[in-house]
């Protein structure tokens, strides 16, 4: 059976094509540029930008199952319209290649933030209501505007697995959650901020994923959860797992909003990725405290790992990396 990946040269496709071919699988891996993730693997690579229709038709010809993974993420303030092409015109592009291509079955990869946090100590499962608000983050529309158009279609069966914060191995770039955990392991945050999120092990979300094109019901959705954990919290498990002693210092989420704007400023300067931005501020302000996984448990026998098995593991794959 031969399963086809957009977005395979990501965090979580780099995760999810390993754990394919170590199933057994045929795997054609779409990428876009950056491909180093995939170096050496028994994959067939096609170079495929999700916002060219014919160019997709041409690589999810002949699949069984596609992974739907490819998007743009953005905490440096990007906007709505820089995001749109990809985040929901490249999901409409997938699903008619999809049904042009036969593809029995498309997983999209959704994601936590489509859907509406608030009220955030009241539990969010999978009939919270989708983010709808103009003044939201532009991510969070946009992926919220993808998952519906996955889920009004009826050419093909869909399913969607929404993860919260991913963090793990195998974060070549490194993802925004990855850079921070080095940051807290090298001593390069002075101060911790308010706040926190949901964050997931990459290879729980990997499983869940693989199970939704293996067992679930069609036209279902389903969170994939981690923990709760505050950035205090995070700093502990990071020191705990041998990094450095985490800063004493808090920056209350005012002074943190306040000083967004310079921290961006200097690191485009610079060059360098800046330590916070008004997005990610505003994600660990308004992160929901009890996401429920309950549904992917029952259904797809999803379980996530203990938080700091998943730092510990990641820290690991830093330092192997690097040496």
């Amino acid at each position: 059976m031969l399963v086809a990946v957009t977005g395979a040269a990501g965090h979580i496709g780099a995760n999810l094509v390993r754990a394919l071919l170590a199933a057994g699988r045929r795997v054609r891996a779409l990428v876009y540029e950056d491909h180093r993730s995939l170096a050496g693997l028994a994959v067939e690579e096609v170079v495929a930008d999700v916002r060219d229709p014919a160019a997709l038709r041409a690589a999810l010809a002949g699949a069984d199952v596609v992974y739907h993974l490819a998007a743009r993420i953005a905490l440096w303030g990007e906007g709505y319209e820089a995001l749109r092409p990809v985040n929901v015109g490249g999901t409409a592009n997938v699903l008619a290649a999809c049904r042009a291509a036969g593809v029995r079955r498309l997983v999209h990869m959704s994601s936590i933030h489509a859907r509406r946090q608030a009220p955030q100590d009241e539990p969010l499962d999978e009939t919270r209501p989708f983010v709808d608000d103009a003044a939201a983050l532009a991510y969070d529309r946009t992926k919220a505007e993808a998952e519906r158009l996955v889920l009004a279609e009826r050419g093909l069966e869909v399913v969607v697995v929404s993860p919260t914060a991913v963090v793990g191995p195998h974060d070549y770039k490194p993802s925004a959650m990855g850079r921070a955990v080095l940051l807290l392991r090298d001593g390069g945050m002075p101060m911790l901020l308010e706040g926190g999120f949901d964050f997931v092990d990459v290879r729980d979300v990997v499983a869940g994923t693989i199970a939704a094109a293996e067992r679930a019901r069609p036209g279902e959705r389903y969170l994939l959860p981690g923990h709760y954990t505050t950035v205090r919290e995070l700093a502990g498990v990071v020191a705990a797992a041998g990094g450095r002693r985490p800063p004493r210092l808090m920056a209350p989420m005012w002074l943190a909003r306040l000083g967004a704007p310079f921290v961006l400023a200097a690191s485009r300067i610079t060059g360098g990725q800046p330590v916070y931005t008004p997005e990610s501020l505003e994600v660990l302000r308004t992160g929901n405290r009890r996401i429920v996984g309950a549904k992917a448990a029952r259904e797809l026998g999803f379980a996530a790992r203990p938080f700091a098995a998943t730092i510990a593991d990641t820290l690991r794959w830093f330092s192997d990396r690097a040496s």
